[in-house]
């Protein structure tokens, strides 16, 4: 392990014989014209191969690797070499505002706000942040990761039955009695508040489907430190009940829509309702939700050639459309072959002519979100198996039959319902809820392997 943080100077050397032999080959075939196409490609392999293969093993046990340095070291001394890198829009909206800028002697390092933003898109390791506010021991694993957010499944039902969420043969729900009640929700929930917890995002199934969802969100939003209280949901029924929503302290909402062609929407969901989440997308715009988060899980031979369209939904409007990459539950039908890596989804939209700019995210950011010219809103990717995002990870979930589950690819689960309707105090209970959190580990296993682990369907876990 410690050979390769040592090795790392001599990696820089890697891009200079790439491009000898590249330039050699693709001269002779194409002519000199390849030459900008050239620089473009080395450069993005470049950057990849060593953030992503290079690196990985010393992302658990190495904290003494100097990761943010060397990155934008290697970075600057390669744009040196290739100057026309700089008139590439896809390398310096993605990863140029980040590490380089110009000046009249060339290319030098970034200001110091640009350092500390490439430390938070390239640092993998598990570093203790310091808390925004005062935090329970409760909620702070054995890496430092601090969970400040919590999402509450309020009901495994649901009006859809989409592909990736439902096995086609369908799944056996568990029993009304055993689903955490309005009272055992808050109770919980307030517990996690009292804790630190300055999130909550209501799921489901389809988290409108209960028909408490008022008297629940009303009940969460007048906790005492509780910041946001958003929902995701599939917007079938949403448009006729947000106003009362909104009215009750829902602060942020996420839409699903996979695509947006009605006769394949009829396919994804095995249902129809393509108009009623348009409407309830327009809806929430017209209430002053700002973005509206558009979620869409985009599966190869589906809905992929339809990137460039739900950009559109962005040019006049506050939406922030989410490409997420396809993920592994039981019943899914999960393969490789159908994932679209975040890598791929961008050279679409770069092809096409957008032009985007990376924005600043927060540490414990999921997405990595991009501005586009010309567009009111925003776009995003969630990068759960090329790029995983698990060392900033803040996330902690209470299922609808009331197991608390700290990753959401992870099988274990512990009950709290069990516990509390035996009587059990709230010291016990974050007792409970600590050892659970203390047993996270450092990273999911890998896209792969959560094919092959057990895991519950999307619609038992909650989106």
């Amino acid at each position: 392990m410690l050979c390769i943080c040592r090795l790392h100077s001599p990696f820089e050397l890697a891009p200079r014989i790439t491009h000898s032999i590249f330039s050699f080959l693709l001269t002779t075939i194409f002519g000199k014209e390849s030459t900008a196409l050239l620089n473009h490609l080395i450069f993005f392999l470049f950057v990849r191969l060593y953030s992503t293969i290079l690196l990985s093993p010393i992302r658990i046990g190495c904290p003494s690797f100097d990761f943010d340095n060397s990155m934008r070291h290697c970075i600057s001394k390669f744009v040196k070499w290739h100057p026309p890198l700089r008139n590439f829009s896809s390398v310096n909206s993605t990863i140029m505002p980040h590490v380089l800028q110009n000046n009249n002697d060339g290319i030098t390092s970034t200001s110091e706000n640009n350092d500390v933003t490439a430390s938070k898109m390239y640092d993998p390791t598990c570093k203790k942040f310091p808390a925004d506010e005062p935090l329970s021991n409760m909620l702070v694993d054995s890496f430092g990761r601090q969970h400040t957010y919590l999402r509450i499944s309020l009901t495994e039902r649901c009006n859809l039955r989409c592909l990736y969420c439902m096995p086609a043969e369908g799944t056996e729900l568990t029993p009304s009695p055993q689903l955490l009640s309005q009272n055992e929700i808050v109770r919980l929930a307030s517990l996690f508040v009292s804790s630190g917890v300055n999130k909550i995002r209501l799921t489901g199934g389809e988290p409108t489907v209960r028909k408490d969802i008022d008297d629940i969100c009303l009940q969460l939003s007048h906790l005492k430190g509780l910041k946001t209280l958003a929902m995701t949901t599939n917007g079938i029924t949403l448009a006729n009940k947000l106003p009362r929503l909104k009215e009750c302290g829902l602060t942020l909402l996420n839409i699903s829509l996979d695509t947006l062609v009605p006769a394949k929407f009829e396919f994804m969901t095995r249902r129809r309702g393509h108009e009623r989440v348009l409407n309830s997308i327009n809806a929430a715009i017209e209430l002053g939700y700002s973005p509206v988060k558009v979620n869409c899980v985009v599966m190869r031979g589906f809905n992929d050639d339809e990137i460039c369209d739900f950009v559109e939904l962005t040019r006049e409007k506050p939406i922030n459309v989410r490409f997420i990459e396809f993920m592994p539950f039981d019943g899914n039908v999960w393969n490789s072959k159908k994932l679209v890596p975040y890598s791929e989804m961008m050279d679409i939209l770069v092809r096409s002519g957008k032009v985007l700019q990376r924005i600043q995210d927060h540490r414990t950011e999921t997405a990595k979100n991009f501005r586009i010219d010309g567009h009111q809103g925003t776009v995003s990717f969630i990068t759960s198996m090329t790029e995983h995002f698990c060392a900033g990870c803040n996330r902690l979930r209470l299922l609808a039959d009331g197991n608390f589950k700290v990753c959401l690819f992870g099988p274990s689960e512990v009950s709290l319902r069990d516990p509390l309707r035996n009587g059990a105090d709230d010291t016990e209970l974050e007792a409970i809820i600590e050892a659970a959190i203390k047993r996270k580990k450092a990273a999911h296993a890998g896209m792969f392997d959560l094919a092959k682990t057990p895991n519950r369907p999307m619609i038992h876990i909650g989106g």
